[in-house]
């Protein structure tokens, strides 16, 4: 496809009930009609005429919101996902070389990348000599849960030309590494075709949109693969600082399409990972972690700070770009909003996982939008309360956020979590993956508050609403639930898990039909 506005179908839904997304919003109880033309809802009603020529889809009383969004993906790691070595289960370092050593066995000469370990929660720190061990001379690269980490063997660090070590890599110096990886595994996990089939998955799921916040991806990659079937969903796509001069050049501003593609693929914010996170312990906080005896820094440290980061934000306003400040800890939280506010610069926080009080009501008065990642407390719950211990209180800390007039927009870190805007939804809903009671429940948020979260600030549909929609068999409110015990959010967590959409249409067009 030519770059470019999309040229979309006049369609016409029948038959359809709309969500209430803002408390007070008044919508017909009944089925409605929805016009789409030019990828823009035009009309909502009752009874509409059929333009000539338009298509007609039976929406068969389902109901229907605006599509989902999710803000924090790095889309090319959730498409290797599924060939990589999960590691999500592993327990301990013996676990995890155990799966490494099956994995030789079954596929002998081929590089092993896991994914998904959380050493945080393991009793010791990791050798890459271990490592060697039971992996010979095969590359073996097994990334953190976080991303923020990878252990590897010695074969593999050479490969990648890095110094030799008996640690991990972390923070920086992984970052910078982790493009090369295609030069162990190849690129038949990013192909068009790898991606089409992500982008369907997500499109099933209810998604109609992402941020795309890959490491060492570039926006030529996507014009590339763009007329090749993975023009499904609207993309977002984000520089960073090693990319940042280019856009500049490019003279490419926040909002403006990506050359190659249409409208529906823009260019998006410069990303700055300021800090580093909870389980390599390198999210920057006010106060120690409290197994600080085990830490090279007591209370984890920057990336960046201080003028430099000042100076990339005031870089990236000047140019037209938004900011994406990732920072964990409170400290990096409050440094992040220091630079917002010094340079004028606007965007959002990413995470935003632990903060201090004050600091949200100066993020509300600085209208700087949280963009948070609810599945992430089900994983982190425990290493929080053992490292965090009395700070745990104020991380995803989103009904704090909510009361201090912050704007909070959901997504996933896939594939930190999963690429799934439901998972995502429950979680801010129930805030417990078992059987556990809510972790701080008083910070959760409602079921309406957590969709209005999650659909890029749309409102419920009407006449102006883009053409990004889903239909749904089941009412996401969960009216139909019958009334639990006051605080009871298991049942709406359960429920939520298991929705995905019957139908979604991006810019007017139908990427999804599963009626």
């Amino acid at each position: 496809m030519s770059a470019g506005a999309l040229v979309s179908p006049t369609t016409l839904i029948r038959n359809a009930r709309l969500v209430p997304l803002a408390d007070g919003d008044r919508v017909s109880d009944g089925p409605v009609d929805l016009l789409v033309d030019a990828g823009t809802v035009v009309e909502v009603g009752p009874g509409l005429d059929r333009p000539a020529g338009a298509e007609e889809l039976d929406g068969g009383g389902r109901w229907a919101m605006p599509g989902l969004w999710d803000q924090h993906v790095h889309f090319a790691q959730w498409t290797l996902a599924s060939q990589r070595l999960d590691l999500g289960g592993a327990r301990s370092p013996e676990e995890a070389k155990r799966a490494v050593a099956d994995r030789i066995a079954a596929y002998p000469g081929l590089p092993v990348i896991g994914w998904g370990h959380r050493s945080a929660g393991w009793e010791r720190e990791v050798t890459v000599s271990e490592l060697d061990a039971v992996s010979g001379d095969t590359p073996v690269v097994l990334i953190c849960g976080d991303g923020h980490h990878a252990w590897l063997n010695t074969t593999a660090l050479m490969h990648l030309a890095l110094p030799v070590r008996d640690s991990v890599v972390r923070e920086k110096e992984w970052f910078a590494v982790y493009p090369r990886l295609v030069t162990l595994v190849g690129t038949d996990g990013t192909s068009p075709e790898a991606y089409r089939r992500a982008l369907d998955a997500a499109a099933a799921r209810g998604v109609v949109g992402m941020s795309d916040f890959e490491f060492g991806g570039s926006r030529e990659e996507w014009a590339a693969r763009w007329p090749h079937g993975c023009d499904r969903l609207r993309v977002r796509w984000a520089t960073y600082a090693d990319t940042l001069d280019e856009v500049i050049g490019a003279g490419l501003r926040t909002g403006d399409p990506l050359p190659g593609c249409d409208d529906r693929a823009t260019m998006g914010p410069l990303k700055i990972i300021s800090d580093g996170s909870l389980n390599t312990r390198t999210a920057w906080c006010c106060e120690p972690y409290g197994d600080a005896h085990r830490l090279e820094h007591p209370s984890g440290q920057p990336n960046v700070a201080g003028r430099e980061l000042r100076e990339l934000f005031a870089r990236a306003h000047g140019a037209g770009l938004d900011v994406a400040c990732h920072a964990i800890g409170d400290a990096a939280v409050a440094e992040a909003l220091a630079a917002y506010a010094s340079t004028g610069a606007r965007g959002s926080i990413e995470h935003v996982q632990m903060a201090r009080r004050e600091d949200l009501r100066r993020m509300g008065e600085l209208g700087i939008r949280a963009s948070v990642q609810p599945a992430h407390l089900l994983d982190d719950r425990d290493i929080t309360e053992r490292v965090w211990g009395g700070r745990s209180e104020r991380c995803f800390a989103f009904r704090w956020m909510l009361e201090d007039g912050i704007e909070l927009a959901l997504g996933s870190d896939a594939p930190v979590s999963p690429l799934d805007p439901w998972l995502a939804i429950a979680a801010a809903v129930h805030r417990s993956a078992d059987d556990r009671d809510p972790w701080h429940a008083e910070q959760a948020l409602t079921v309406r508050e957590a969709l209005a979260a999650s659909v890029d600030g749309q409102p419920t549909l009407r006449a102006g609403s883009r053409g990004d929609l889903v239909l749904l068999d089941r009412d996401p409110l969960l009216r139909d639930l019958p009334r639990v015990e006051a605080g009871d959010t298991a049942p709406l967590a359960a429920a939520l898990r298991d929705l995905g959409s019957a139908l979604t249409m991006v810019a007017g067009r139908v990427v999804h039909d599963g009626r």
